[in-house]
């Protein structure tokens, strides 16, 4: 039994001390620093990462509870099948199957679930940096932390070292070079800059959320709640009622003049003011009939930050990089969300709450944006890498930040093999490493082709079950008006396109304008260049087969876009199928990311105009009911093996017979290979936004993924099976090697829709 302890007086006492040694020291427990600490962790090297949270997640945790999105943007550009892959992409789907309902709280407890998985992870949580020691000027030995939790100080020491902090405080504290507010116009020769330099940032916001209890509740505000006078005297008070949600409120912002690092308890109380005041108006202003038996549940304590120091790298992204896509060769991770940039008087500005120039498809991200160019060990990471304020517009979301520190993750772990530091990994032949081991772990990288001589499946002979030749979508008995513009993205070879033929209810006679467009870069998906155009007349009738047929031919491998053109006497037939890679769109708008169908930007800013069509979500979103000729023969199991892992210029994936009902596919070898690790790779629907928080979805796993699948061997045993799942990538690592001279992945149920899978590797 022990004693109790009795401690005489003392002058001094100093905190326990713990002292760790890692391969990789992460500091920031957000979104970036937890996909770059699991994706470190699982090369084989040892990681601590230092979080000054009870929780992880950053912005996405429920102290905050702002949604994950990234170059999808919330479905509302043109970016089709953008979404981020690798670790994040394994936690949106995971979070999906586990919470479509989009719990805050449920977010806390799968990131915690993911980093305390991997053994190669040590977490400190509540764990503030305060203090650094260096080797020499350029690199730093140790961080040293302490936990208000636990009363400890620890002493962390590595040969690397990442920021992931969202203010930098290890970069600061290193003496790393950076930079807070906008460049003038002729730093970085960016049109939509400011003429000359200037302190504003974008400012922080502070959620709220409410809860129909089913019973009158009264409101008593707090004394430093704002007045219901000063309430309508925010531009945008009209906008509030009492169904909105947490990041819902991200307009209610502040900060954007003041020093967002030091004056962050200041800005925060403001923030308090304007929520609490904001829950008072719309309570007792008698002005929202149908709030009486509203309560007020739910209100961050913490703001969500969006903007303070940015470091210097040995690249700068600016705002030519974004709208022209400039293709990197180092380029480790991509973005996608607009340049998306706020008042600095936030809620208080009588401007829009913010404005958002999209590019045509997704940009590059290069390695050399993401170490110090002054501090030689030091990854950078989220919100703080190499950018131009205009270009931080965009790279500041945090699936971005997430997919960008996968990458320094992985980038870690080269080093650590090697011997290395951050720039070193700029080499040629080191970059092409870098980068093939990022697309091999599901990331994706614009332009980039995976060829790993080291993959068995490349040299295996490839066959199907069935291969999908897609010669029709039968129809449903739904019709769609053409109340917008609508079109299906048709993935065509070179050379003459196919003829294409839809079904039309048609009220009254009437023209029709049909168009086939493509885009003007290849792998974007902005139909801006038309290949040909028509007007056809159509009498009155119902289910009447219109052939699109185009004197017109394709250049490249592409899609192409068959277009109905608006016209209300007209409704298209719809198909309840759904196939990998064959998507309907609209020209359309989301409000909330766009004002309009088109963007019409000011001159002179350096950003283009263009039409958005974008996809509806399901279950909305049909297919229209089609006929091609020729069918299209894009679906090949070779497919598997083209080391692409989602649709691009073509649907890059094996696609089963949608009448085959046990589809397989079988790789095969003269004589047998050593076979260790397998990779399959489903479609999980790249195109899908996946919100992680209070949106919610209509379904747990997209119906493109196989539910029960297993892996056999030459002799058909069965090497690893799977009866419910949801994950949209398996690899499975065998205990003991085997030799086989062939392995098989048969899909024994699906979702609805045909089997699909876009990556096999075979590795021994």
């Amino acid at each position: 039994m022990s004693k109790m302890t009795i401690e005489p007086p003392s002058e001094l006492r100093s905190l326990r001390e713990e002292r760790l040694h890692a391969d990789l020291c992460i500091v920031g427990g957000g979104l970036a620093g937890l996909c770059a600490a699991i994706t470190a962790a699982r090369e084989g090297i040892r990681v601590v990462l230092l979080q000054d949270r009870p929780v992880l997640g950053g912005n996405a945790s429920s102290e905050v509870r702002l949604w994950v999105l990234g170059a999808t943007s919330h479905m509302g550009n043109n970016n089709r099948w953008a979404l981020e892959g690798g670790v994040i992409h394994e936690i949106l789907t995971e979070n999906l199957w586990r919470n479509p309902e989009g719990n805050p709280v449920l977010i806390d407890a799968l990131l915690l679930d993911k980093v305390t998985s991997e053994e190669g992870i040590t977490l400190l949580l509540n764990a503030t940096v305060f203090e650094i020691e260096k080797e020499s000027s350029a690199l730093i030995k140790a961080v040293h932390a302490v936990c208000s939790q636990n009363s400890t100080r620890y002493k962390v020491q590595a040969p690397l070292f990442m920021d992931a902090s969202g203010d930098g405080i290890l970069g600061f504290l290193a003496g790393a070079a950076f930079r807070t507010g906008a460049e003038g116009r002729a730093d970085f020769n960016e049109p939509y800059a400011p003429v000359e330099s200037s302190s504003d940032l974008l400012g922080h916001s502070l959620y709220l959320m409410s809860k129909d209890v089913g019973y009158p509740v009264s409101f008593v505000a707090p004394g430093f709640a704002a007045g219901i006078e000063e309430i309508e005297r925010i531009h945008r008070f009209r906008a509030f009622d009492f169904k909105t949600q947490a990041c819902q409120f991200w307009w209610l912002e502040y900060g954007g003049r003041m020093d967002t690092i030091h004056d962050t308890e200041s800005i925060k109380w403001e923030l308090w003011r304007i929520a609490y005041g904001v829950w008072n108006y719309i309570k007792n202003s008698g002005k929202f009939p149908g709030s009486e038996t509203m309560t007020l549940e739910w209100v961050g304590h913490i703001p969500g930050k969006r903007e303070s120091r940015r470091f210097e790298g040995d690249i700068m992204l600016a705002q030519q990089d974004l709208i022209e896509q400039t293709a990197w060769p180092d380029a480790v991770s991509y973005g996608g969300w607009a340049i998306d940039h706020h008042p600095a008087d936030g809620v208080y500005s009588e401007l829009p709450g913010c404005t958002q120039w999209h590019s045509k498809g997704v940009y590059g991200i290069p390695f050399r944006a993401l170490y110090s160019r002054t501090i030689e060990n030091l990854f950078l990471a989220g919100r703080i890498i190499s950018c131009s304020h205009i270009a931080f517009g965009s790279t500041r979301v945090m699936a971005t930040c997430a997919h960008s520190a996968q990458a320094v993750g992985m980038a870690a772990a080269h080093c650590r093999r090697d011997s290395l530091l951050p720039r070193d990994l700029v080499q040629p032949e080191r970059m092409r490493n870098l980068q093939s081991s990022l697309v091999l772990a599901g990331q994706y990288i614009p332009g980039f082709v995976l060829e790993d001589a080291k993959d068995l499946a490349r040299e295996a002979r490839i066959s199907a079950s069935s291969e999908c030749q897609l010669s029709s979508l039968p129809q449903n008995g739904e019709t769609a008006a053409l109340e917008f513009s609508s079109a299906i993205m048709i993935p065509v070879q070179k050379g003459r396109l196919p003829v294409v033929t839809l079904y039309l209810d048609v009220a009254r006679p009437t023209s029709l304008e049909i168009e086939a467009r493509t885009s003007s870069k290849p792998g974007n998906h902005t139909p801006d260049v038309v290949l040909a155009a028509r007007k056809i007349e159509l009498p009155a009738g119902v289910n009447l087969p219109v052939e699109m047929a185009f004197d017109a031919v394709s250049a490249s491998e592409q899609y192409v876009f068959f277009c109905l053109m608006r016209n209300p006497d007209v409704e298209v037939r719809l198909s309840d199928s759904r196939l990998t890679g064959i998507l309907s769109v609209s020209a359309r708008f989301n409000k909330a990311v766009a004002v309009s169908s088109r963007q019409d930007p000011p001159p002179g800013i350096g950003v283009d105009a263009f039409e958005f069509w974008l996809p509806q979500r399901r279950p909305k979103g049909k297919n229209p009911a089609l006929r091609i000729e020729p069918a299209l023969e894009c679906f090949g199991a070779s497919n598997v093996v083209n080391g692409v892992g989602r649709p691009v210029t073509r649907p890059n994936a094996w696609v089963a017979d949608p009448e085959d009902s046990r589809p397989s596919l079988n790789l095969s070898w003269d004589r047998p290979k050593l076979v260790r690790r397998i990779i399959v790779a489903f479609d999980a629907d790249f195109d899908h936004p996946l919100e992680s928080v209070i949106m919610g979805h209509p379904e747990r796993v997209a119906p493109f993924c196989a539910k029960h699948f297993r892996i056999v061997d030459d002799s058909g045993r069965v090497l690893f099976e799977e009866r419910d799942n949801h994950s949209p990538r398996r690899e499975v690592v065998m205990e003991n090697p085997l030799q086989t001279k062939a392995v098989g992945i048969e899909i024994l149920e699906g979702r609805g829709a045909p089997g699909a899978v876009f990556e096999v590797h075979v590795f021994s």
